[in-house]
């Protein structure tokens, strides 16, 4: 393992080729009752009305919609509670046009990755000037929409679970098959947009709206959340920025994400969750690029054909991923900047290390550990799995000098059964 240089940094974790860093940031607004100053984020703005967006969930439970009502107080328009897990584009126009029946100038996403990547695609709708007909046929033709570069309704988020969408410039949409006979869009498609006129605008980190989700939803976006920072560690486009800010992350979510564990839900748990939460997210949505990997292109490929929720996917496959990775000859893993994140620094074998660590965490919030226990794919179906990872465009983020094969990838998720 690399000592640390007199300063306290190791040479693994400062050695770097040039690099070019960009990254806008929302507005952040963390603690308790934060979401109070809504309607002063909203005056920052210039904005007078806004549209709430959620799921039906959220749209009914007082204890998420009354504080963000009450912080709204007279600026609130109107609440758009259809979002759902499917975020459909049909939603996402149905969205628009309460927005323009409220004649709303903002909107509040409120919720998990789904009702905020509906509210983005909202708000490029919202600054589109083609017909429904040519947005449709370009999704179904590309599986993206293009975003206009102004325009867009600003968001501010108001995240309830931990999996991101809220410091993120993309958004995933689906469109079901059309059912006008049209023909214009004929099977189930999945897809999705980016830009970084996406990124909301203001993201509000109220740890007792977070404490009112259930917490096996809550449990599988912290694992989404947890492995993101763990991917940008070793992520080929790193930067001693997201260094910095994963690193207190993971060392943040570590220690939360096992106090949770425990039982604790005291607001200093919750705190401390989304203080990881946020700096594990912080710098990775950028400009063209990100630093998710190779955990969320096994995601990804776990998830498009079957009904695992994607945090119990990674949940399943992130140790054996780990020890995969790590294991392979001359690939720059980081493992000493992980280990000394995860608190396990001084430990003979880091790389064994890091894997127990990221197991526990995983163990901590009771997620499954078995892929032959999810609905997800059975082995006959793993190199159909492992071909569609490889393909994901997140592989481009890989630790450098991994260059793995279907084989090699079949053998994770065999290993993971």
């Amino acid at each position: 393992m690399t000592a640390p240089d007199s300063n306290g940094f190791s040479r693994r974790a400062r050695d770097r080729t040039p690099f070019r860093f960009e990254f806008t940031s929302p507005t952040i607004r963390f603690g308790r009752g934060c979401v109070d100053d809504l309607d002063a984020e909203l005056e920052r703005l210039d904005r007078e009305r806004a549209l709430v967006v959620c799921g039906s969930t959220v749209g009914s439970t007082p204890a998420v919609i009354d504080p963000v009502r009450t912080g709204l107080g007279a600026e609130l328009a109107g609440v758009f509670d259809e979002t759902t897990p499917k975020k459909r584009l049909g939603t996402a126009f149905d969205g628009l046009d309460r927005l323009r029946d409220t004649d709303a100038d903002a909107i509040i996403a409120v919720g998990g990755g789904s009702s905020l990547d509906v509210a983005k695609v909202i708000s490029a709708l919202a600054a589109d000037e083609r017909s429904r007909g040519d947005i449709v046929a370009e999704f179904s033709e590309t599986g993206t929409i293009t975003v206009p570069e102004s325009g867009l309704v600003p968001i501010l988020a108001v995240p309830t679970t931990l999996a991101g969408a809220d410091l993120s410039q993309a958004a995933g949409i689906t469109a079901a098959p059309a059912s006008d006979g049209s023909g214009r869009i004929d099977e189930e498609l999945g897809g999705g947009i980016g830009g970084r006129e996406l990124m909301p605008a203001a993201a509000f980190y109220d740890p007792d709206l977070v404490a009112t989700t259930p917490e096996s939803v809550l449990a599988g976006s912290a694992m989404n959340g947890f492995d993101k920072g763990l991917e940008t560690i070793y992520a080929a486009n790193a930067t001693p920025i997201t260094d910095a800010t994963a690193s207190r992350g993971l060392a943040a979510l570590e220690s939360g994400l096992r106090a949770y564990g425990r039982g604790e839900r005291d607001p200093e748990t919750f705190e401390t969750i989304l203080e990881g939460i946020v700096l594990v997210q912080y710098g990775i949505s950028r400009p063209g690029e990100t630093t998710l990997s190779i955990i969320h292109a096994f995601g990804h490929g776990l998830t498009r054909t079957n009904d695992v929720q994607q945090g119990t996917a990674h949940a399943v496959v992130a140790p054996h991923v780990l020890e995969f990775v790590f294991a392979q000859e001359g690939v720059d893993a980081r493992v000493d900047l992980l280990a000394d994140a995860l608190g396990v620094g001084a430990n003979a074998e880091p790389a064994a290390a890091v894997v127990d660590r990221v197991t526990a965490v995983r163990d901590a919030l009771s997620l499954p550990t078995r892929l032959r226990d999810v609905d997800g794919p059975e082995p006959d179906e793993f190199s159909a799995v492992a071909e569609a990872t490889l393909a994901d465009r997140m592989m481009a983020n890989a630790p450098s000098g991994l260059d793995p094969s279907v084989d090699e990838l079949v053998a994770v998720l065999e290993a993971a059964w």
